[in-house]
């Protein structure tokens, strides 16, 4: 898209769109996206993710001890094609069609299965073996394709098509929507034509916490962002940047704070209409709290009970920027897998879970409910000097490790000065959603022996997919820098 004159919010879409064709196991037309546009100027955020249909109520769940994971209980309307819509109209150059061209050609001539797509596929055919729209569209002759497998989604090229000539009307009010909702009622769901017409995205200023001579941004909740704005507004008010990379002191100081920002983010993040009515945001982010936060950490684990949230390892990232100053940062999900497993059929349509993302608990901000944003894992980072000018596009795909992931960024690249590539290289510590540490292979044996005896629960894990993926640009005086996971089918390009 750069190449044929297109911006750098070209070049995401495009690639967003192509990526709903040849990895579907993360995401699909039916995700939600969202994401953070410096236009040269100033920093705009977005937020496309979809509201919960308007039929749900807690009593509707009552017979679930836990949010399901599957299945039209947990489709909330999806915001990927609006998101699209929208940040193409505000920011894009190219004819809003070209952006489909490649996804449409590999839907209609067929991709090669990716190495680390075809057991993420494989897998989810087998957990959605009675869906039988999904079997018809991913899986032939009952199985999942393998990697190098030539693979045509015709059914969606077409789908794409009518997007695409219809600038995504037929998806929320025209033939698309229609074909959605008649299979909703026939099985058993009840997202309406209302629902998916009174859908739109957020245009909404980022968050922002100033670290040390940086600033981050993230967007607003329903996003798990804040959380990572709260963990490192406790960091700078330690030590941790003078602490050797790698080394215990540095790993548990960043720990202890991820600890207490991901207990804040299980008590309040939901909908930000809900959370309004619970606690302030400015309150999560009050200088005095953080401060008071960052002098309870010791040198031992701080004993904190376990909340649990569900949570997935499932998204797509982009970073894009061009010459005329425009950096983009992306992010777009089904949640867990190939989502709820609902394919729409002859659509090659897959529905996102994100409605797992609520909780059953009465009187929590984030109890299922009636057009609500559940809470929402993915966030795009963005880094700026503290006068706003912009440093870089950045993204750590990954669920739960999202928040995480930014802040063991930020302070790689911030407080170490390391290269972006040295930074997403470098193994990774996750707290998990009971507050384990998990220490990723490559983490020097006596680091993980001390950060057990300062009483942490630890292991070290070799899959990759629990530490995430990270993707960046990085401006400098000269261009820019970019960075690719090796934990990912991503690469970086550029010209």
């Amino acid at each position: 898209m750069l190449q044929k004159g297109g911006n750098a919010v070209d070049a995401i879409l495009a690639a967003a769109i192509t990526l709903t064709v040849v990895e579907p196991c993360n995401n699909g037309i039916g995700s939600d996206a969202v994401a953070q546009v410096f236009d040269g100027d100033r920093l705009h955020g977005y937020t496309g993710s979809g509201r919960s249909p308007s039929a749900w109520s807690p009593s509707r769940f009552e017979r679930y001890e836990e949010m399901p994971t599957q299945g039209w209980e947990t489709v909330t309307v999806p915001g990927a094609v609006q998101t699209w819509v929208d940040l193409h109209e505000r920011f894009g150059v190219a004819p809003f069609d070209a952006l489909f061209e490649s996804a449409i050609v590999y839907a209609d001539k067929g991709f090669h299965v990716g190495h680390k797509t075809a057991p993420l596929w494989e897998r989810s055919a087998e957990v959605f073996s009675e869906f039988a729209p999904f079997q018809r569209h991913f899986c032939v002759g009952g199985r999942a394709p393998n990697t190098g497998e030539l693979y045509v989604r015709s059914e969606l090229a077409e789908t794409l098509r009518d997007i695409a000539d219809t600038k995504g009307e037929s998806f929320y009010r025209g033939a698309l929507a229609q074909t959605i909702v008649e299979q909703s009622i026939a099985e058993g769901g009840c997202i309406t034509l209302k629902d998916l017409d009174e859908h739109c995205g957020i245009w909404q200023a980022p968050l922002s916490v100033d670290y040390h001579e940086v600033r981050l941004h993230e967007l607003p909740p329903s996003g798990q962002g804040l959380a990572a704005l709260i963990a490192l507004g406790i960091l700078r008010h330690t030590d941790v940047a003078s602490k050797q990379p790698d080394s215990a002191d540095w790993m548990h100081l960043q720990i202890e704070a991820m600890k207490i920002a991901i207990r804040a983010a299980f008590d309040h993040i939901a909908d930000l209409d809900a959370m309004d009515q619970f606690v302030a945001i400015n309150d999560l982010l009050d200088e005095g709290s953080l401060r008071r936060a960052a002098k309870t950490i010791r040198t031992k684990a701080a004993d904190l009970p376990p909340l649990a949230l569900p949570v997935s390892n499932d998204t797509v990232y982009l970073a894009a920027a061009d010459e005329s100053g425009i950096m983009v940062s992306y992010i777009q999900s089904n949640y867990m897998g190939f989502g709820s497993g609902i394919v729409i059929d002859g659509t090659g349509i897959a529905m996102q879970n994100r409605g797992a993302g609520f909780v059953l608990t009465e009187n929590h901000p984030n109890q299922v409910g009636s057009r609500k944003r559940p809470f929402h894992t993915i966030i795009p980072g963005f880094v700026t000097d503290l006068n706003n000018a912009p440093l870089a596009a950045f993204g750590v795909m990954g669920g739960h490790m999202q928040h995480q992931g930014h802040v063991q960024m930020v302070s790689r690249m911030y407080d170490h000065h390391q290269n972006p590539q040295t930074a997403s290289d470098a193994p990774r510590w996750h707290v998990t959603q009971d507050f384990d540490v998990v220490l990723e292979r490559g983490v020097d044996p006596s680091v993980a022996r001390e950060i057990h005896d300062r009483g942490h629960s630890v292991s070290i894990e070799a899959e990759e997919h629990r530490f995430g993926g990270a993707q960046m640009i990085c401006r400098l005086e000269d261009g820019y820098c970019a960075a690719s996971d090796h934990r990912k089918e991503g690469c970086a390009l550029g010209f």
